[in-house]
């Protein structure tokens, strides 16, 4: 008889759990991004959520979760229940955390459902309007020549400002005095008022500034030079062809919700990367949505996986770390 009943409770447990899944969703998402409002990947965030949400028929909600390089607020999602109503956007952060930090309280690839890419952001290098090189050469010799003076800003240990900010004074041989903010907002509010000298940040975050003339840029940090801004060299062309990164953002679940959830929430993201408005949107803040086959759980495991063994290497090498 009891075996009769244990049968019939799983039985009531997994229709519930079905049926849950099936109406899913049927309350308001939430969307954790791990830095302060105003940043690069906040905006990222705001403009998938808002067309996800017409998608699923509910609010997505984005929660400004900052701090320690994005860590934190990975590790709150990486704690959330499975259930689809908390998901993560994240950039290249979450490939270079676990050589970063020393102790995490999560996985960067076991603690998450991947659900699928979102776009790739290139980064143009950039410094206070009033800052004196004229080109990237003359910063180059400016930096070196009053390095105790200049200061980086960046985001905070595992940022992608930071992670560029690393591989520039490694280009140039030059270690400068580096500013950390808890977001790339508040860092670029303190560039635009000329408390800190120079930045790298990404297109997304830097375009208005520069078209605006509130900031001066140098390059832009890819192979090729980025449409909407056509005037601004590449680091190629400036003479610097080993100091190259762009910035990936990708979108997770919790660990272990279910999978018919998760196919639910891509095909959301799909559907938002092909809305004109994102497009468009995008496109002003010189990025574009990835391919649809690239917007997928598999593409974004696969990826993640290969930009952790690519970024790893790099890290220990600069013997770069955080607690």
């Amino acid at each position: 008889m009891k075996i009769r009943y244990i049968a019939a409770g799983l039985a009531l447990v997994a229709s519930a759990a079905a049926h849950a899944q099936a109406n899913y969703p049927s309350k308001n998402i939430t969307m954790i991004v791990p830095f302060a409002a105003g940043g690069p990947t906040d905006t990222v965030a705001r403009l998938i959520a808002q067309s996800m949400g017409k998608t699923l028929n509910q609010t997505v909600i984005v929660e400004n979760v900052g701090g320690a390089g994005g860590t934190i607020g990975a590790a709150r999602v990486a704690k959330a229940d499975p259930d689809g109503y908390t998901i993560f956007l994240h950039h290249i952060g979450q490939s270079t955390a676990p050589a970063l930090y020393r102790k995490l309280s999560y996985n960067a690839i076991d603690s998450f459902e991947p659900i699928g890419l979102v776009t790739d952001v290139p980064m143009t290098f950039v410094a206070r309007k009033d800052f004196p090189a004229k080109d990237f050469k003359e910063l180059i010799s400016y930096v070196k020549a009053n390095k105790a003076k200049v200061t980086y800003a960046n985001a905070g240990v595992g940022s992608a400002s930071h992670l560029c900010g690393m591989l520039f004074m490694s280009a140039i041989e030059t270690e400068l005095t580096t500013v950390p903010y808890k977001g790339t907002g508040p860092a670029m509010n303190d560039l635009l008022g000329g408390q800190v000298d120079i930045m790298c940040d990404q297109t997304t975050n830097t375009t208005s500034h520069i078209k605006g003339g509130k900031i001066k840029a140098y390059v832009a940090t890819t192979k090729n030079r980025v449409p909407s801004l056509p005037d601004i060299p590449t680091t190629t062309e400036a003479g610097l062809p080993n100091f190259q990164v762009a910035v990936w953002h990708g979108l997770y679940a919790p660990k272990s919700t279910p999978k018919p959830v998760v196919d639910k929430l891509a095909g959301a993201l799909q559907t938002a990367l092909k809305d004109p408005t994102v497009k468009q949107r995008f496109a002003d803040l010189g990025t574009e949505p990835v391919a649809e086959n690239r917007a997928t759980p598999e593409a974004l495991r696969t990826f993640l996986k290969s930009e952790i063994d690519k970024w790893t290497p790099i890290i220990k090498k600069a013997g770069v770390y955080a607690d």
